[in-house]
C-alpha cells in the first residue's frame, strides 16, 4: 500500500512520541494518548497507522515497541544511510554536531560519513570525529562513502553547482539550507529548509494578530 505524502510527513512525529513513551517504560499506548503526544486527532492517527498495516486492538491499544519498529521501518531507518554534509560553516557545524549527538544517543537510520568545504581555512579542521575534506574531492568522497544523502549548507550562489556534482556522483536525496530553488533530475528528492522564509512567515502571522480588529 502506498503511503500518502501527508502521512509520511507525520511519521517522524509519531516516532518521536513513541520514543518518549519507550523512554518512560510504557509498554502499550492508546490511539488517544499517542495522538495527544503527536498533536493530531485520534482518527487521523489511526488512518495514518493503518497505511502501515498497523491496527490497534480495541481496549488494548498499540504495543509501543512493535509500533515503533513499524514506523521506523516505513521511514527507512532500519538501514545505515551515509550522509555527506557540504558547507561546514556555523550552520553546517551545528547540523553535524546535532546528527552526531543523535547517533550517540542511539538514533538509527543515518550517520554523518563526511564533511566537505571549499574554504582552505576550514579544510583539515575537525568536527566531532570527522575531519573536513576539500571541495575538489567531493565526488571521490561521495563514492568512497557510498553516500546517497547529502546536506547542503553552502551559500546560495554555489548551491546549484554543488547539487549537480552530488547528483552526478550518485546522491539521490538532498536536504538544502540554501535560499534558492534547486533543479534536479527525476528520481532525486530535495527537501528545503529556508530559515529566513520561516521567520518571515512568523512575522506575517505576528503582524496579522497585532493589526486585527479586536
Amino acid at each position: 500500500m502506498q503511503v500518502p505524502p501527508s502521512t509520511v510527513a507525520r511519521l517522524p512525529i509519531y516516532l518521536r512520541a513513541l520514543d518518549d513513551l519507550a523512554a518512560r517504560g510504557t509498554a502499550r499506548t492508546s490511539s488517544g494518548e499517542l495522538a495527544a503526544l503527536a498533536g493530531v486527532g485520534p482518527a487521523q492517527l489511526r488512518r495514518d497507522l493503518s497505511c502501515l498495516g498497523s491496527h490497534g486492538v480495541r481496549g488494548v491499544g498499540y504495543e509501543v515497541a512493535h509500533l515503533r519498529s513499524q514506523v521506523a521501518s516505513a521511514l527507512g531507518l532500519t538501514r545505515d544511510l551515509a550522509v555527506v554534509i557540504v558547507g561546514v560553516g556555523n550552520l553546517g557545524q551545528a547540523f553535524a554536531a546535532y546528527v552526531q549527538a543523535y547517533e550517540a544517543d542511539g538514533g538509527q537510520g543515518f550517520r554523518v560519513a563526511a564533511l566537505v568545504d571549499a574554504d582552505p581555512g576550514v579544510v583539515g579542521t575537525r568536527v566531532g570525529h570527522l575531519v573536513v575534506e576539500p571541495a575538489e574531492r567531493l565526488e571521490d568522497v561521495v563514492v568512497r562513502e557510498g553516500a546517497t544523502v547529502a546536506v547542503l549548507a553552502t551559500p546560495a550562489t554555489v548551491a546549484q553547482e554543488v547539487a549537480d556534482r552530488l547528483v552526478a556522483a550518485g546522491v539521490r536525496s538532498i536536504l538544502t539550507f540554501a535560499a534558492r530553488v534547486l533543479r534536479v533530475p527525476d528520481g532525486v528528492d530535495v527537501r528545503s529548509v529556508d530559515l529566513a522564509r520561516e521567520l518571515q512567515i512568523l512575522a506575517f502571522h505576528q503582524q496579522t494578530r497585532t493589526t486585527s480588529p479586536r
